[in-house]
């Protein structure tokens, strides 16, 4: 195989798609043609050099690349594909190369000789940078395409390098007109997936504000990250940051601007000076330039590669390296000179330059160009002001990272400014930024001047060294404030500070510590009439009762009441927060009111810059929606997904692999034991873990493994942490005791287990499932029946533990020769476990056998509607409304991927061919 040439890079991320499009194509052994486009540097060639290494040995490869001057070169790309390869006949090569030969033989000649090369064998042709390739190649290329046999022709090209004189452009078009094209389109990396590139160069996971900041250093490019990691070994991702550009790849970002005549080079250079954002009229005053000479400038420019155009009047750098390597050859003198005058126009004309963007309504300049400029102007007194504007302003547009980089622009010159302090720790923490957040926490509550900055500082610091784990600080904290509340008058000061004990006492599942200080703290809000403080304490109050099976309808009824009052208000963070509580708590009976409470969630979050909940929650959200749905592969689909953008980056504390204990806990519901081995390893390689969770999985592990030892072993050691744990979950008890059972462990150690796992506060269904599952085991199946059947429409257990429900009620049945019951709750069961699977479905296909039915997954014996799970009614309805696949994942929050296999499950059902006859048969009845 043929080595490829310059930007197959080390390590590929985020292509996976892709790749999978193509090896699907190269596997159907039938003629195809695929285009892959994108920018330089982001990855076209090793994306095909994944593909190329997946090959069957038997695949001829034929790999040849166009160079910058080709087009004066008649069949570079082949002659670049065959070079070094003895089986060419060198007379062929000849003919090729005779210009006294028409074009018409020299073509024949180059396909014959392609046909010599590849035979009957399945074959691989690249040609690649087809935007620099001659009008014979490019007439080539159109004729390989033509030809049949198990052959996959791919070309590579820069879009924004294709201009209609070159031959790319005609070929483009006739391929787009003559054949079935697959195109490619590769868009530079997410934020996540630059965290993971990072991790997969460096063998670490990324620092997430490292990562966040070579994120916007590098535009997700993977050829400019490759060559700052290539340029600083031992890949300190901290000095990586502000590591200089390596001389060879700022020459090459130079090399665009190198031949650009005086005035073009002057505007660029301002450019270059006045940031991310470039508004025109700011840039026309800077420079100088009339209107029409400069939209000249500009447009050539933007032809070029330069510029885009990226709003309303207003322009930034295609990649920001190229406006790095212009600003490090200019003068420090010429780039103060530059900021000083865009500092003034910005002053002078205030809001008619630069708005900020989202932050529609505000009269003034942008701070954050006003603090960019002053600091390079040297005028500090207008930099702090800007910085402490801007921080106010852009955490109020939910921009918290933006805020943060503000803040500490302001904190550089001004260290002790409170305002700024309370500016950077609630941006650093929204952004989950937690080390960043405890620092400036900290530094805030400790130069603290009045005791509204004292309440402040330390309600927000319970709130980071709880998501941080650092329950040590946490007590000392609360401490603190208690001490603090003794202090002051009655008021809003003292107001604020009980609600941050009552948001320590929830955190610390101190619940009637909680409510007591929640309850106070409203108190003092209604006789001082203080709405910010009043809405805060409800959050803590309404979450604190639906912890409790008795008070969770009242706790609900107060969360779902503030969250219009909270968003009325701005208090975005406090909406976010009581709609994730009532996201993870007692499920509304309606899935579809489930899915809005979620997505409202999201969008608080999100306007509130709370990255934890806009995306890590948000996955869970999705996985505890696909649960209440019975359908076991979504969830875990949604878990790995949010996991998988989580993975290239280094965090602490509650969000440190923040998906794993879920996602171990849904592996194990499905059997896939040896994915739970390595979570486990994962997680306890995880600081600061709650007791209970290494103890649990690794029981729950060795029962479902059939490890008696282990698991004999390991129940002593969960026991013992359960005992330095507060809080208790009816669905971990039936887990577990469902786990022990399995493996047959005996009555006493059953009773220790369940007493250790059941308290008070447990809903009653799931303590009620667990003593069923007991009874039963202890040879009483009247008494387990009786358990059963009281819970067996039961909301709270889901449908999963209402089916393991059926299960055991059937199981009862049988035992007492009731079997036309017994069939009843089979077939319940079925209903309900249909999209699951794991030890629940196997327990079912047990006492199916016992009943003498065929499998649940046999063959229907029925077509038509009746033969559709309940799932596959749903999403049938749904297709006879016309929904796309697409469509169907976004309305059932589950992949595109499972939306097609649901559609073909339904057509085999139905016996039909077309999503059409599928709504003739099913509609809405």
């Amino acid at each position: 195989m043929r080595t490829l040439g310059g930007g197959a890079g080390p390590v590929m991320i985020g292509r996976d798609g892709e790749l999978r499009r193509l090896a699907r194509l190269a596997a159907a052994r039938e003629p195809a043609v695929a285009l892959i486009a994108g920018e330089p540097g982001i990855g076209k060639t090793r994306l095909v050099h994944e593909l190329l290494a997946t090959l069957p040995a038997e695949t001829v490869v034929l790999v040849g690349q166009a160079e910058p001057g080709s087009l004066s070169r008649p069949y570079e790309v082949l002659l670049d594909a065959v070079d070094g390869r003895p089986e060419v006949d060198e007379e062929q090569l000849a003919a090729l190369a005779d210009p006294g030969r028409s074009a018409v033989e020299r073509l024949h000649t180059g396909l014959a000789l392609l046909a010599d090369l590849i035979g009957d064998a399945p074959a691989v042709v690249f040609f690649e940078d087809l935007h620099w390739a001659d009008s014979e190649s490019a007439a080539l290329f159109e004729r390989i395409a033509d030809q049949r046999g198990p052959r996959l022709l791919i070309g590579t090209y820069r879009p924004d390098e294709v201009t209609r004189r070159q031959p790319v452009a005609g070929l483009l078009a006739r391929m787009e007109r003559r054949h079935t094209v697959t195109h490619v389109r590769l868009d530079r990396l997410t934020r996540a997936q630059t965290a993971a590139f990072l991790a997969a160069a460096t063998g670490a996971p990324a620092p997430l504000r490292a990562a966040t900041a070579l994120h916007h250093r590098t535009g997700g490019n993977p050829f400019f990250l490759e060559e700052l990691l290539r340029a600083l070994p031992g890949y300190d991702m901290e000095a990586l940051v502000e590591q200089p550009l390596p001389w060879s790849l700022a020459d090459v970002l130079r090399r665009q601007v190198d031949d650009l005549d005086p005035l073009s080079h002057r505007v660029v250079e301002a450019a270059t000076v006045l940031g991310q954002r470039i508004p025109f009229d700011l840039l026309a005053e800077v420079t100088g330039t009339g209107e029409d000479e400069l939209i000249a400038v500009l447009r050539g420019l933007v032809t070029r590669g330069v510029l885009v155009e990226s709003g309303e009047d207003e322009f930034a750098f295609r990649h920001a390296l190229v406006r790095e390597a212009i600003a490090d050859q200019m003068l420090s003198r010429q780039r103060r000179r530059l900021h000083e005058a865009a500092l003034d126009v910005l002053l002078r004309r205030g809001s008619a330059v630069g708005p900020v963007p989202g932050g529609a309504g505000d009269d003034g300049p942008d701070p954050a160009m006003v603090a960019h400029h002053a600091r390079g102007a040297g005028r500090y007194d207008d930099m702090i002001a800007a910085a402490r504007r801007g921080t106010a302003l852009y955490l109020s547009i939910g921009s918290a990272y933006q805020a943060l980089q503000l803040a500490e622009t302001g904190l550089d010159e001004a260290p002790d400014d409170t305002g700024l302090l309370a500016g950077a720790a609630r941006a650093a923490w929204l952004a989950g930024l937690l080390d960043d957040a405890l620092r400036y926490g900290r530094r805030w509550r400790d130069v603290a001047g009045t005791s509204t900055d004292r309440a402040e500082s330390l309600y927000l610091l319970v709130r980071i060294a709880w998501e941080s784990r650092e329950t040590d600080e946490m007590r000392a904290l609360t401490h603190d404030i208690e001490t603090l509340i003794a202090q002051l008058p009655p008021g809003a000061d003292q107001a604020r500070a009980m609600t941050a004990i009552a948001q320590s006492a929830y955190l610390r599942d101190d619940l009637d510590a909680a409510l007591l200080w929640s309850e106070r703290a409203l108190a003092l809000a209604d006789e001082f009439d203080l709405p910010g403080v009043r809405l805060a304490a409800l959050v803590e109050k309404g979450s604190t009762l639906t912890e409790r099976p008795q008070t969770a309808a009242a706790g609900r009824k107060i969360l779902s009441t503030l969250v219009d009052e909270a968003e009325r208000a701005g208090e975005w963070v406090l909406a976010a927060r009581a709609l994730s509580n009532l996201v993870q708590g007692e499920p509304p009976t309606s899935p579809a009111e489930h899915a809005e409470i979620l997505e409202r969630m999201r969008v608080d979050a999100e306007r509130a810059g709370f990255e934890s909940l806009a995306v890590a929650t948000y996955f869970q959200g999705r996985a505890r929606l696909a649960l209440r749905a019975g359908d076991l592969r979504a969830a875990i689909a949604a878990l790995e997904e949010g996991r998988e953008q989580d993975r290239g980056y280094r965090r602490r504390g509650r969000w440190a692999d923040y998906h794993g204990v879920f996602l171990a806990g849904l592996y194990l519901e499905a059997g896939e034991l040896d994915r739970v081995e390595q979570l486990v390893a994962d997680l306890a390689a995880v600081p600061n873990n709650p007791p209970t969770t290494i103890p649990g999985l690794a029981f729950h592990l060795a029962c479902r493994r059939g490890d008696r030892a282990r698991a004999e072993a390991g129940l002593d050691e969960l026991v013992a942490a359960l005992a330095g744990e507060t809080w208790r979950s009816g669905e971990q008890a039936h887990d577990l005791i469902s786990a022990a059972l399995e493996i047959g462990l005996p009555a006493h150690r059953l009773d220790r287990l369940a007493a250790a796992l059941l308290d008070a506060e447990v809903w009653d269904a799931y303590r009620t499932l667990v003593e069923a599952q007991l009874a039963e085991a202890r040879g009483r199946p009247a008494e387990a029946l009786a358990g059963y059947l009281s819970v067996a429409e039961a909301h709270i257990l889901g449908p999963a533990n209402r089916g393991t429900v059926r299960v055991g009620a059937a199981r009862c049945l049988l035992a007492g020769d009731r079997r036309e019951e017994a069939t009843a709750q089979v077939a319940a069961a079925t209903d309900l476990l249909a999209d699951w699977g794991g030890w629940r479905v196997a327990q079912l296909a047990r006492v199916r056998a016992g009943l003498g039915l065929a499998p649940a997954d046999a063959p229907p014996a029925v077509t038509g509607p009746a033969a559709l799970t309940p799932r596959e009614r749903e999403v049938a309805v749904l297709i006879s409304d016309g929904l796309t696949n697409p469509e169907l994942a976004r309305r059932l929050y589950i992949s595109p991927k499972t939306a097609a296999v649901h559609v073909s499950n339904i057509l085999r059902k139905l016996g039909v061919s077309s999503r059409t006859e599928v709504g003739e048969l099913v509609g809405r009845r």
